[in-house]
């Protein structure tokens, strides 16, 4: 009776230990990166949609999962959150720990299931400030911690992106940019968002000058949404190499900077 009654309690334990998510189970990552997604007005359904097909066929790329296998752990923590204005922000992805192709397709699978979260004006400040609160409450430990923006234009509402961007160096996460060109909606002179999506010196700079911040941060430059997948993936990589002891951070971050 005593040995049933043991059984059981293992056989119940296993149950809730199958259901745990990865995060609990890997409390040590390489890396912890929330992936922070524009989603303003200045961004089309179409490209919205090349945006998150992007961002699955970067998180399942091989060469993805190759830098992720390649850290003393083995594994890095992802969440992905969408912004647009000043109260726009949403989680669309919970922390999840990537170790194989199989966590990959699921992380995935989430985002391409997802409906789009907002469509208002671009407050890049407070959409760092979310991703800073996303850090702090994910619950596991990391070398490293990053924020990765991508976005088409300059913040034009909302708290000062240089104010946001400073108080997250602070606490020790590191901030990297993805600056897309957005010929399709602002690329004619004069227009109301030719402004936005091209301030002066190029939108490259601006992010350097504003949003990123932090040991190793970079930009990488994507010239239209079609080439969005190869550009993360690129940037996803370099992130995981920097997170990687001895590792040198790759050519493309490099060069971008």
């Amino acid at each position: 009776m005593e040995r049933r009654r043991l059984m059981s309690i293992a056989a119940a334990a296993f149950v809730v230990l199958a259901t745990v998510p990865r995060i609990a189970r890997a409390q040590t990552v390489d890396a912890a990166i929330a992936l922070a997604a524009d989603v303003s007005r200045s961004i089309d359904d179409d490209e919205f949609q090349l945006q998150r097909r992007g961002y699955a066929q970067a998180i399942t790329s091989p060469q993805f999962l190759q830098a992720i296998q390649s850290g003393a752990h083995g594994a890095v923590a992802l969440c992905f959150v969408e912004w647009a204005g000043p109260d726009q922000q949403a989680v669309v992805a919970r922390w999840m720990v990537i170790r194989d192709g199989e966590g990959a397709a699921e992380f995935a699978k989430i985002l391409l299931d997802a409906p789009r979260s907002f469509a208002g004006r671009t407050a890049i400040g407070d959409g760092i400030d979310f991703a800073v609160a996303q850090l702090a409450a994910a619950g596991f430990s990391s070398a490293r911690r990053v924020i990765d923006v991508s976005g088409d234009g300059n913040s034009n509402s909302g708290r000062p992106v240089t104010d946001a961007r400073d108080d997250a160096v602070k606490k020790g996460i590191t901030i990297n940019g993805l600056a897309i060109i957005n010929e399709k909606i602002g690329g004619v002179a004069g227009t109301f968002l030719y402004a936005h999506t091209h301030p002066p010196g190029g939108l490259p700079n601006y992010y350097r000058d504003n949003v990123i911040g932090g040991p190793g941060a970079f930009v990488l430059q994507v010239v239209n949404f079609d080439t969005f997948a190869e550009a993360m993936t690129n940037k996803l990589v370099a992130e995981i190499s920097q997170a990687v002891p001895g590792a040198a951070p790759k050519r493309a971050a490099q060069a971008a900077r």
